[in-house]
């Protein structure tokens, strides 16, 4: 980053608030999906893998809740 030029430098930083902005909902949807099983500070500590495995969970059960008719709560 110190040979960039003072607009690179903001557009990395930009990047890099968004990208922080996706993992921090990311988080959020974990706790939410998660029903207060998992605090934001656990869900801060897991990994990325961890993170995607719990997504790919989560994304499956709505579609077997959109399936079955059944409601997800």
């Amino acid at each position: 980053m110190l040979s960039q030029s003072d607009s690179d430098i903001i557009s990395t930083l930009k990047t890099m608030d968004g990208q922080a902005k996706e993992i921090r909902h990311e988080l959020l949807k974990i706790c939410w999906y998660m029903r207060g099983g998992v605090t934001f500070e656990e869900s801060a500590q897991l990994s990325p893998d961890d993170r995607e495995m719990i997504s790919k969970l989560v994304k499956g059960n709505l579609e077997t809740t959109k399936k079955t008719g059944q409601p997800f709560f």
